[in-house]
């Protein structure tokens, strides 16, 4: 048996970490079984560590290089087993061990910092399906890792569910993006609107055309949203209430988006309350639904992360034991978004 490099005191701090300053990370801990619930939170510290060491030296290329040049040692040395002195890269550790968690999804992570350090554009949707797999798409394969769904079709669709929830929030984003001088929409798709993208990223304004687009991306997540379906069902079944919620929540976003007539310029969408509780019943009702077969095929843009999950399957020892599905975890689901969406009320006034 390994050696542990985390303590009792280590997983305590990354919840504390989590607590304070991401909320909606550490309610969504909670969604899951208890078995998975600390390692969880080590993986979701030390996104946040990632994270902030990024935001925190702002534009300057040379402070961003050696941010990521940083973290990257420091992911070196989580997988070589010589954790440098922080409760979440201890804690992180012994994630990598127990759960078989392949570094490459954790450098894929990295690697979507680097492409918005570096302004990248996205010329098609196959761009922002890159973009989306490294951002989005690795929480997808880390969280079908940790929970045991490590076939290909079943990490395919976690996958396609990161990605569809990233486009979610591109969609919901475009106003605020573009005042920031960043662009996600396929910049093809603007231009076949009619849209030249350098020139609509100087003065961000609402129109038809844009309309259009946003509804084109919409579309297309809407179809990763369905094909993520067949995943959410194989996983076990006490991971399939908190996964489905958010799955439908998060969906809801787009449908918040086409309310507002397309225009996330002006305005950003935000559920109202009375619409979660009114999808708490299909949520539940999609929980209870048996595993089905997984036709769809492997996104290309992701294959990079299902090759890398497959390939470090363990050998099966023994299933945990499934636990029902609890209206308690759907209700953590809609406070979740409750503090999501009081988290980022309060970026866009800082």
């Amino acid at each position: 048996m390994k050696k542990k490099h985390a303590s009792a005191a280590d997983i305590v701090a990354c919840r504390d970490l989590l607590r304070c300053g991401s909320r909606s990370f550490y309610a969504a801990s909670f969604l899951l079984p208890q078995r998975f619930r600390d390692p969880a939170m080590a993986l979701y510290a030390f996104c946040r560590i990632a994270d902030d060491a990024i935001d925190c030296v702002g534009d300057d290329p040379v402070l961003q290089a050696e941010a990521l040049a940083m973290l990257h040692d420091r992911l070196d040395r989580i997988y070589d087993g010589r954790p440098i002195d922080d409760p979440a890269d201890r804690a992180l550790a012994d994630v990598v061990v127990d759960f078989a968690m392949p570094k490459r999804l954790l450098e894929a992570l990295l690697e979507g910092f680097e492409w918005d350090a570096e302004g990248r554009r996205y010329e098609d949707i196959s761009g922002v399906y890159s973009y989306s797999a490294r951002v989005a798409g690795t929480v997808g394969a880390m969280m079908a890792a940790l929970m045991g769904a490590r076939s290909e079709e079943l990490v395919a669709r976690a996958c396609d569910l990161g990605v569809a929830m990233q486009i979610t929030n591109i969609c919901r984003d475009v106003g605020e993006d573009a005042r920031n001088g960043r662009l996600y929409l396929p910049r093809d798709w603007m231009r076949e609107a009619g849209i030249d993208p350098d020139v609509w990223l100087e003065k961000p304004v609402f129109n038809d055309a844009l309309a259009a687009v946003i509804r084109r991306m919409l579309e297309t997540a809407d179809r990763l949203y369905q094909r993520s379906d067949a995943g959410i069902a194989g996983l076990p079944m006490g991971c399939r209430a908190g996964i489905n919620a958010a799955r439908y929540l998060y969906a809801e976003i787009g449908r918040q988006v086409e309310r507002q007539g397309l225009d996330s310029i002006s305005q950003r969408a935000v559920v109202p309350p009375q619409r979660k509780l009114q999808l708490l019943a299909p949520i539940l009702g999609k929980a209870m639904l048996p595993s089905r077969s997984v036709a769809d095929s492997v996104l290309e843009e992701t294959r990079f992360l299902v090759d890398a999950v497959v390939a470090e399957t363990p050998q099966p020892e023994s299933k945990p034991a499934s636990s029902g599905v609890s209206g308690n975890r759907v209700m953590w689901v809609l406070e979740l978004f409750e503090q999501m969406e009081e988290r980022e009320r309060a970026v866009s006034l800082r």
